[in-house]
């Protein structure tokens, strides 16, 4: 499967995306190549291959609770675009 020039440009101009002739020559090109891929990817017998949620493996990776010392009132708000009574203030968003 290939993909056009024409679909190129139709899919930049739904997504409102500029594009110089070069660009369009170019990712019709880059597009072309990633189509042919999934094509050669479609031959693969997945028959017996079971689905997975995650390419890789993942675990949670959890670290002891440890107490340790805390920044002084002063220097935690020393950033603070607003602060009121030793507090960070913010905007109110309830009414």
């Amino acid at each position: 499967m290939s993909i056009t020039r024409e679909q190129v440009e139709y899919v930049a101009n739904l997504s409102r995306i500029q594009m110089t002739e070069e660009e369009k020559e170019k990712f019709t090109q880059q597009l072309g190549d990633i189509l042919t891929y999934i094509e050669k990817l479609n031959e693969l017998d997945v028959e017996n291959v079971p689905p997975i949620s995650q390419a890789s493996v993942s675990k949670n990776v959890f670290r002891e609770d440890e107490p340790g010392q805390s920044l002084p009132q002063k220097q935690a708000l020393a950033n603070a675009p607003d602060q009121a009574k030793g507090f960070y203030k913010v905007p109110k968003i309830i009414e």
